[in-house]
């Protein structure tokens, strides 16, 4: 009898899960092996890139005509470019990399090398982003009443959430993230891979689940820009409650029920 987790792909052009299971694996050492300083100029493009994302998100939503739900989900397709261009341009984003722990759990990597990443990554991406939130203050790109407006709500939302309402919003926005970068390793194509990541990021945008690498930006330009007060108690505490939520979505709600079924080898 065949095997239920073995799924039939000669008649579609994409991996299966299983198949998917073993490159995120395989990419996990990958990862863990990279020289700090490739590691950390990575991570810096992939914080610009999903600043790159999250300013376009805010130019489609603001001032626009159509109702939230419609509104939200074209905000929620701009943002995908941040993704897009992690993945396929080639970056190193710490909302993904909780899917190394695939690796970890199978003996792959060790505990450190899991959290040298981790730490590197996020660093750089906190560089890329807040990188891309000074060259907007400065070119006065976000000049117009709509566009402030705009910021200034997002911004103050984000600073006033309590910190269990951040630590849910990390979790459900990183399962759907890592949802969206498993997926992408099933697609061969360009194409392919850019069909399935735009959905689960519009998801996660339109219902507003947080991203800890997007608040690197957003919150920042916000305060730089002067739309919203300085506040760098909130902005600490935001990322730390959202980061931690974004650890336990992907790691534990993606990765490790993946590698339970697809890899781990019974006793």
């Amino acid at each position: 009898m065949p095997d239920p987790m073995e799924h039939d792909v000669s008649t579609i052009d994409a991996r299966s899960p299983q198949m998917i299971a073993d490159k995120v694996r395989q990419s996990g050492v990958l990862k863990a092996n990279l020289p700090a300083m490739k590691l950390f100029v990575l991570a810096i493009l992939a914080g610009a890139f999903i600043a790159l994302g999250a300013l376009f998100y805010t130019l489609v939503v603001a001032d626009s005509a159509f109702g939230a739900g419609p509104t939200r989900m074209l905000g929620g397709i701009a943002f995908s470019l941040g993704l897009v261009l992690v993945v396929i341009a080639g970056a190193e984003l710490f909302t993904g990399n909780a899917l190394m722990v695939v690796a970890w759990v199978d003996g792959e990597i060790t505990l450190k090398g899991l959290l040298r990443n981790w730490g590197i990554v996020y660093f750089g991406n906190f560089f890329g982003a807040m990188a891309i939130a000074i060259c907007v203050v400065l070119a006065g790109a976000m000049v117009s009443g709509a566009l402030s407006d705009k910021v200034a709500d997002i911004a103050q939302t984000k600073l006033q959430m309590s910190p269990m309402q951040a630590f849910f919003r990390g979790i459900l926005c990183n399962i759907l993230v890592c949802l969206a970068v498993w997926m992408a390793f099933a697609a061969r194509t360009v194409v392919g891979k850019v069909a399935v990541i735009i959905l689960p990021i519009a998801a996660f945008v339109g219902v507003g689940f947080e991203h800890s690498v997007a608040n690197m930006y957003v919150l920042p330009v916000a305060m730089l820009g002067g739309f919203v007060d300085l506040d760098l108690t909130g902005l600490f505490w935001n990322l730390i409650f959202v980061t931690a939520g974004n650890i336990v979505g992907g790691a534990v709600m993606v990765a490790l029920p993946y590698w339970f079924v697809f890899i781990r080898k019974p006793k």
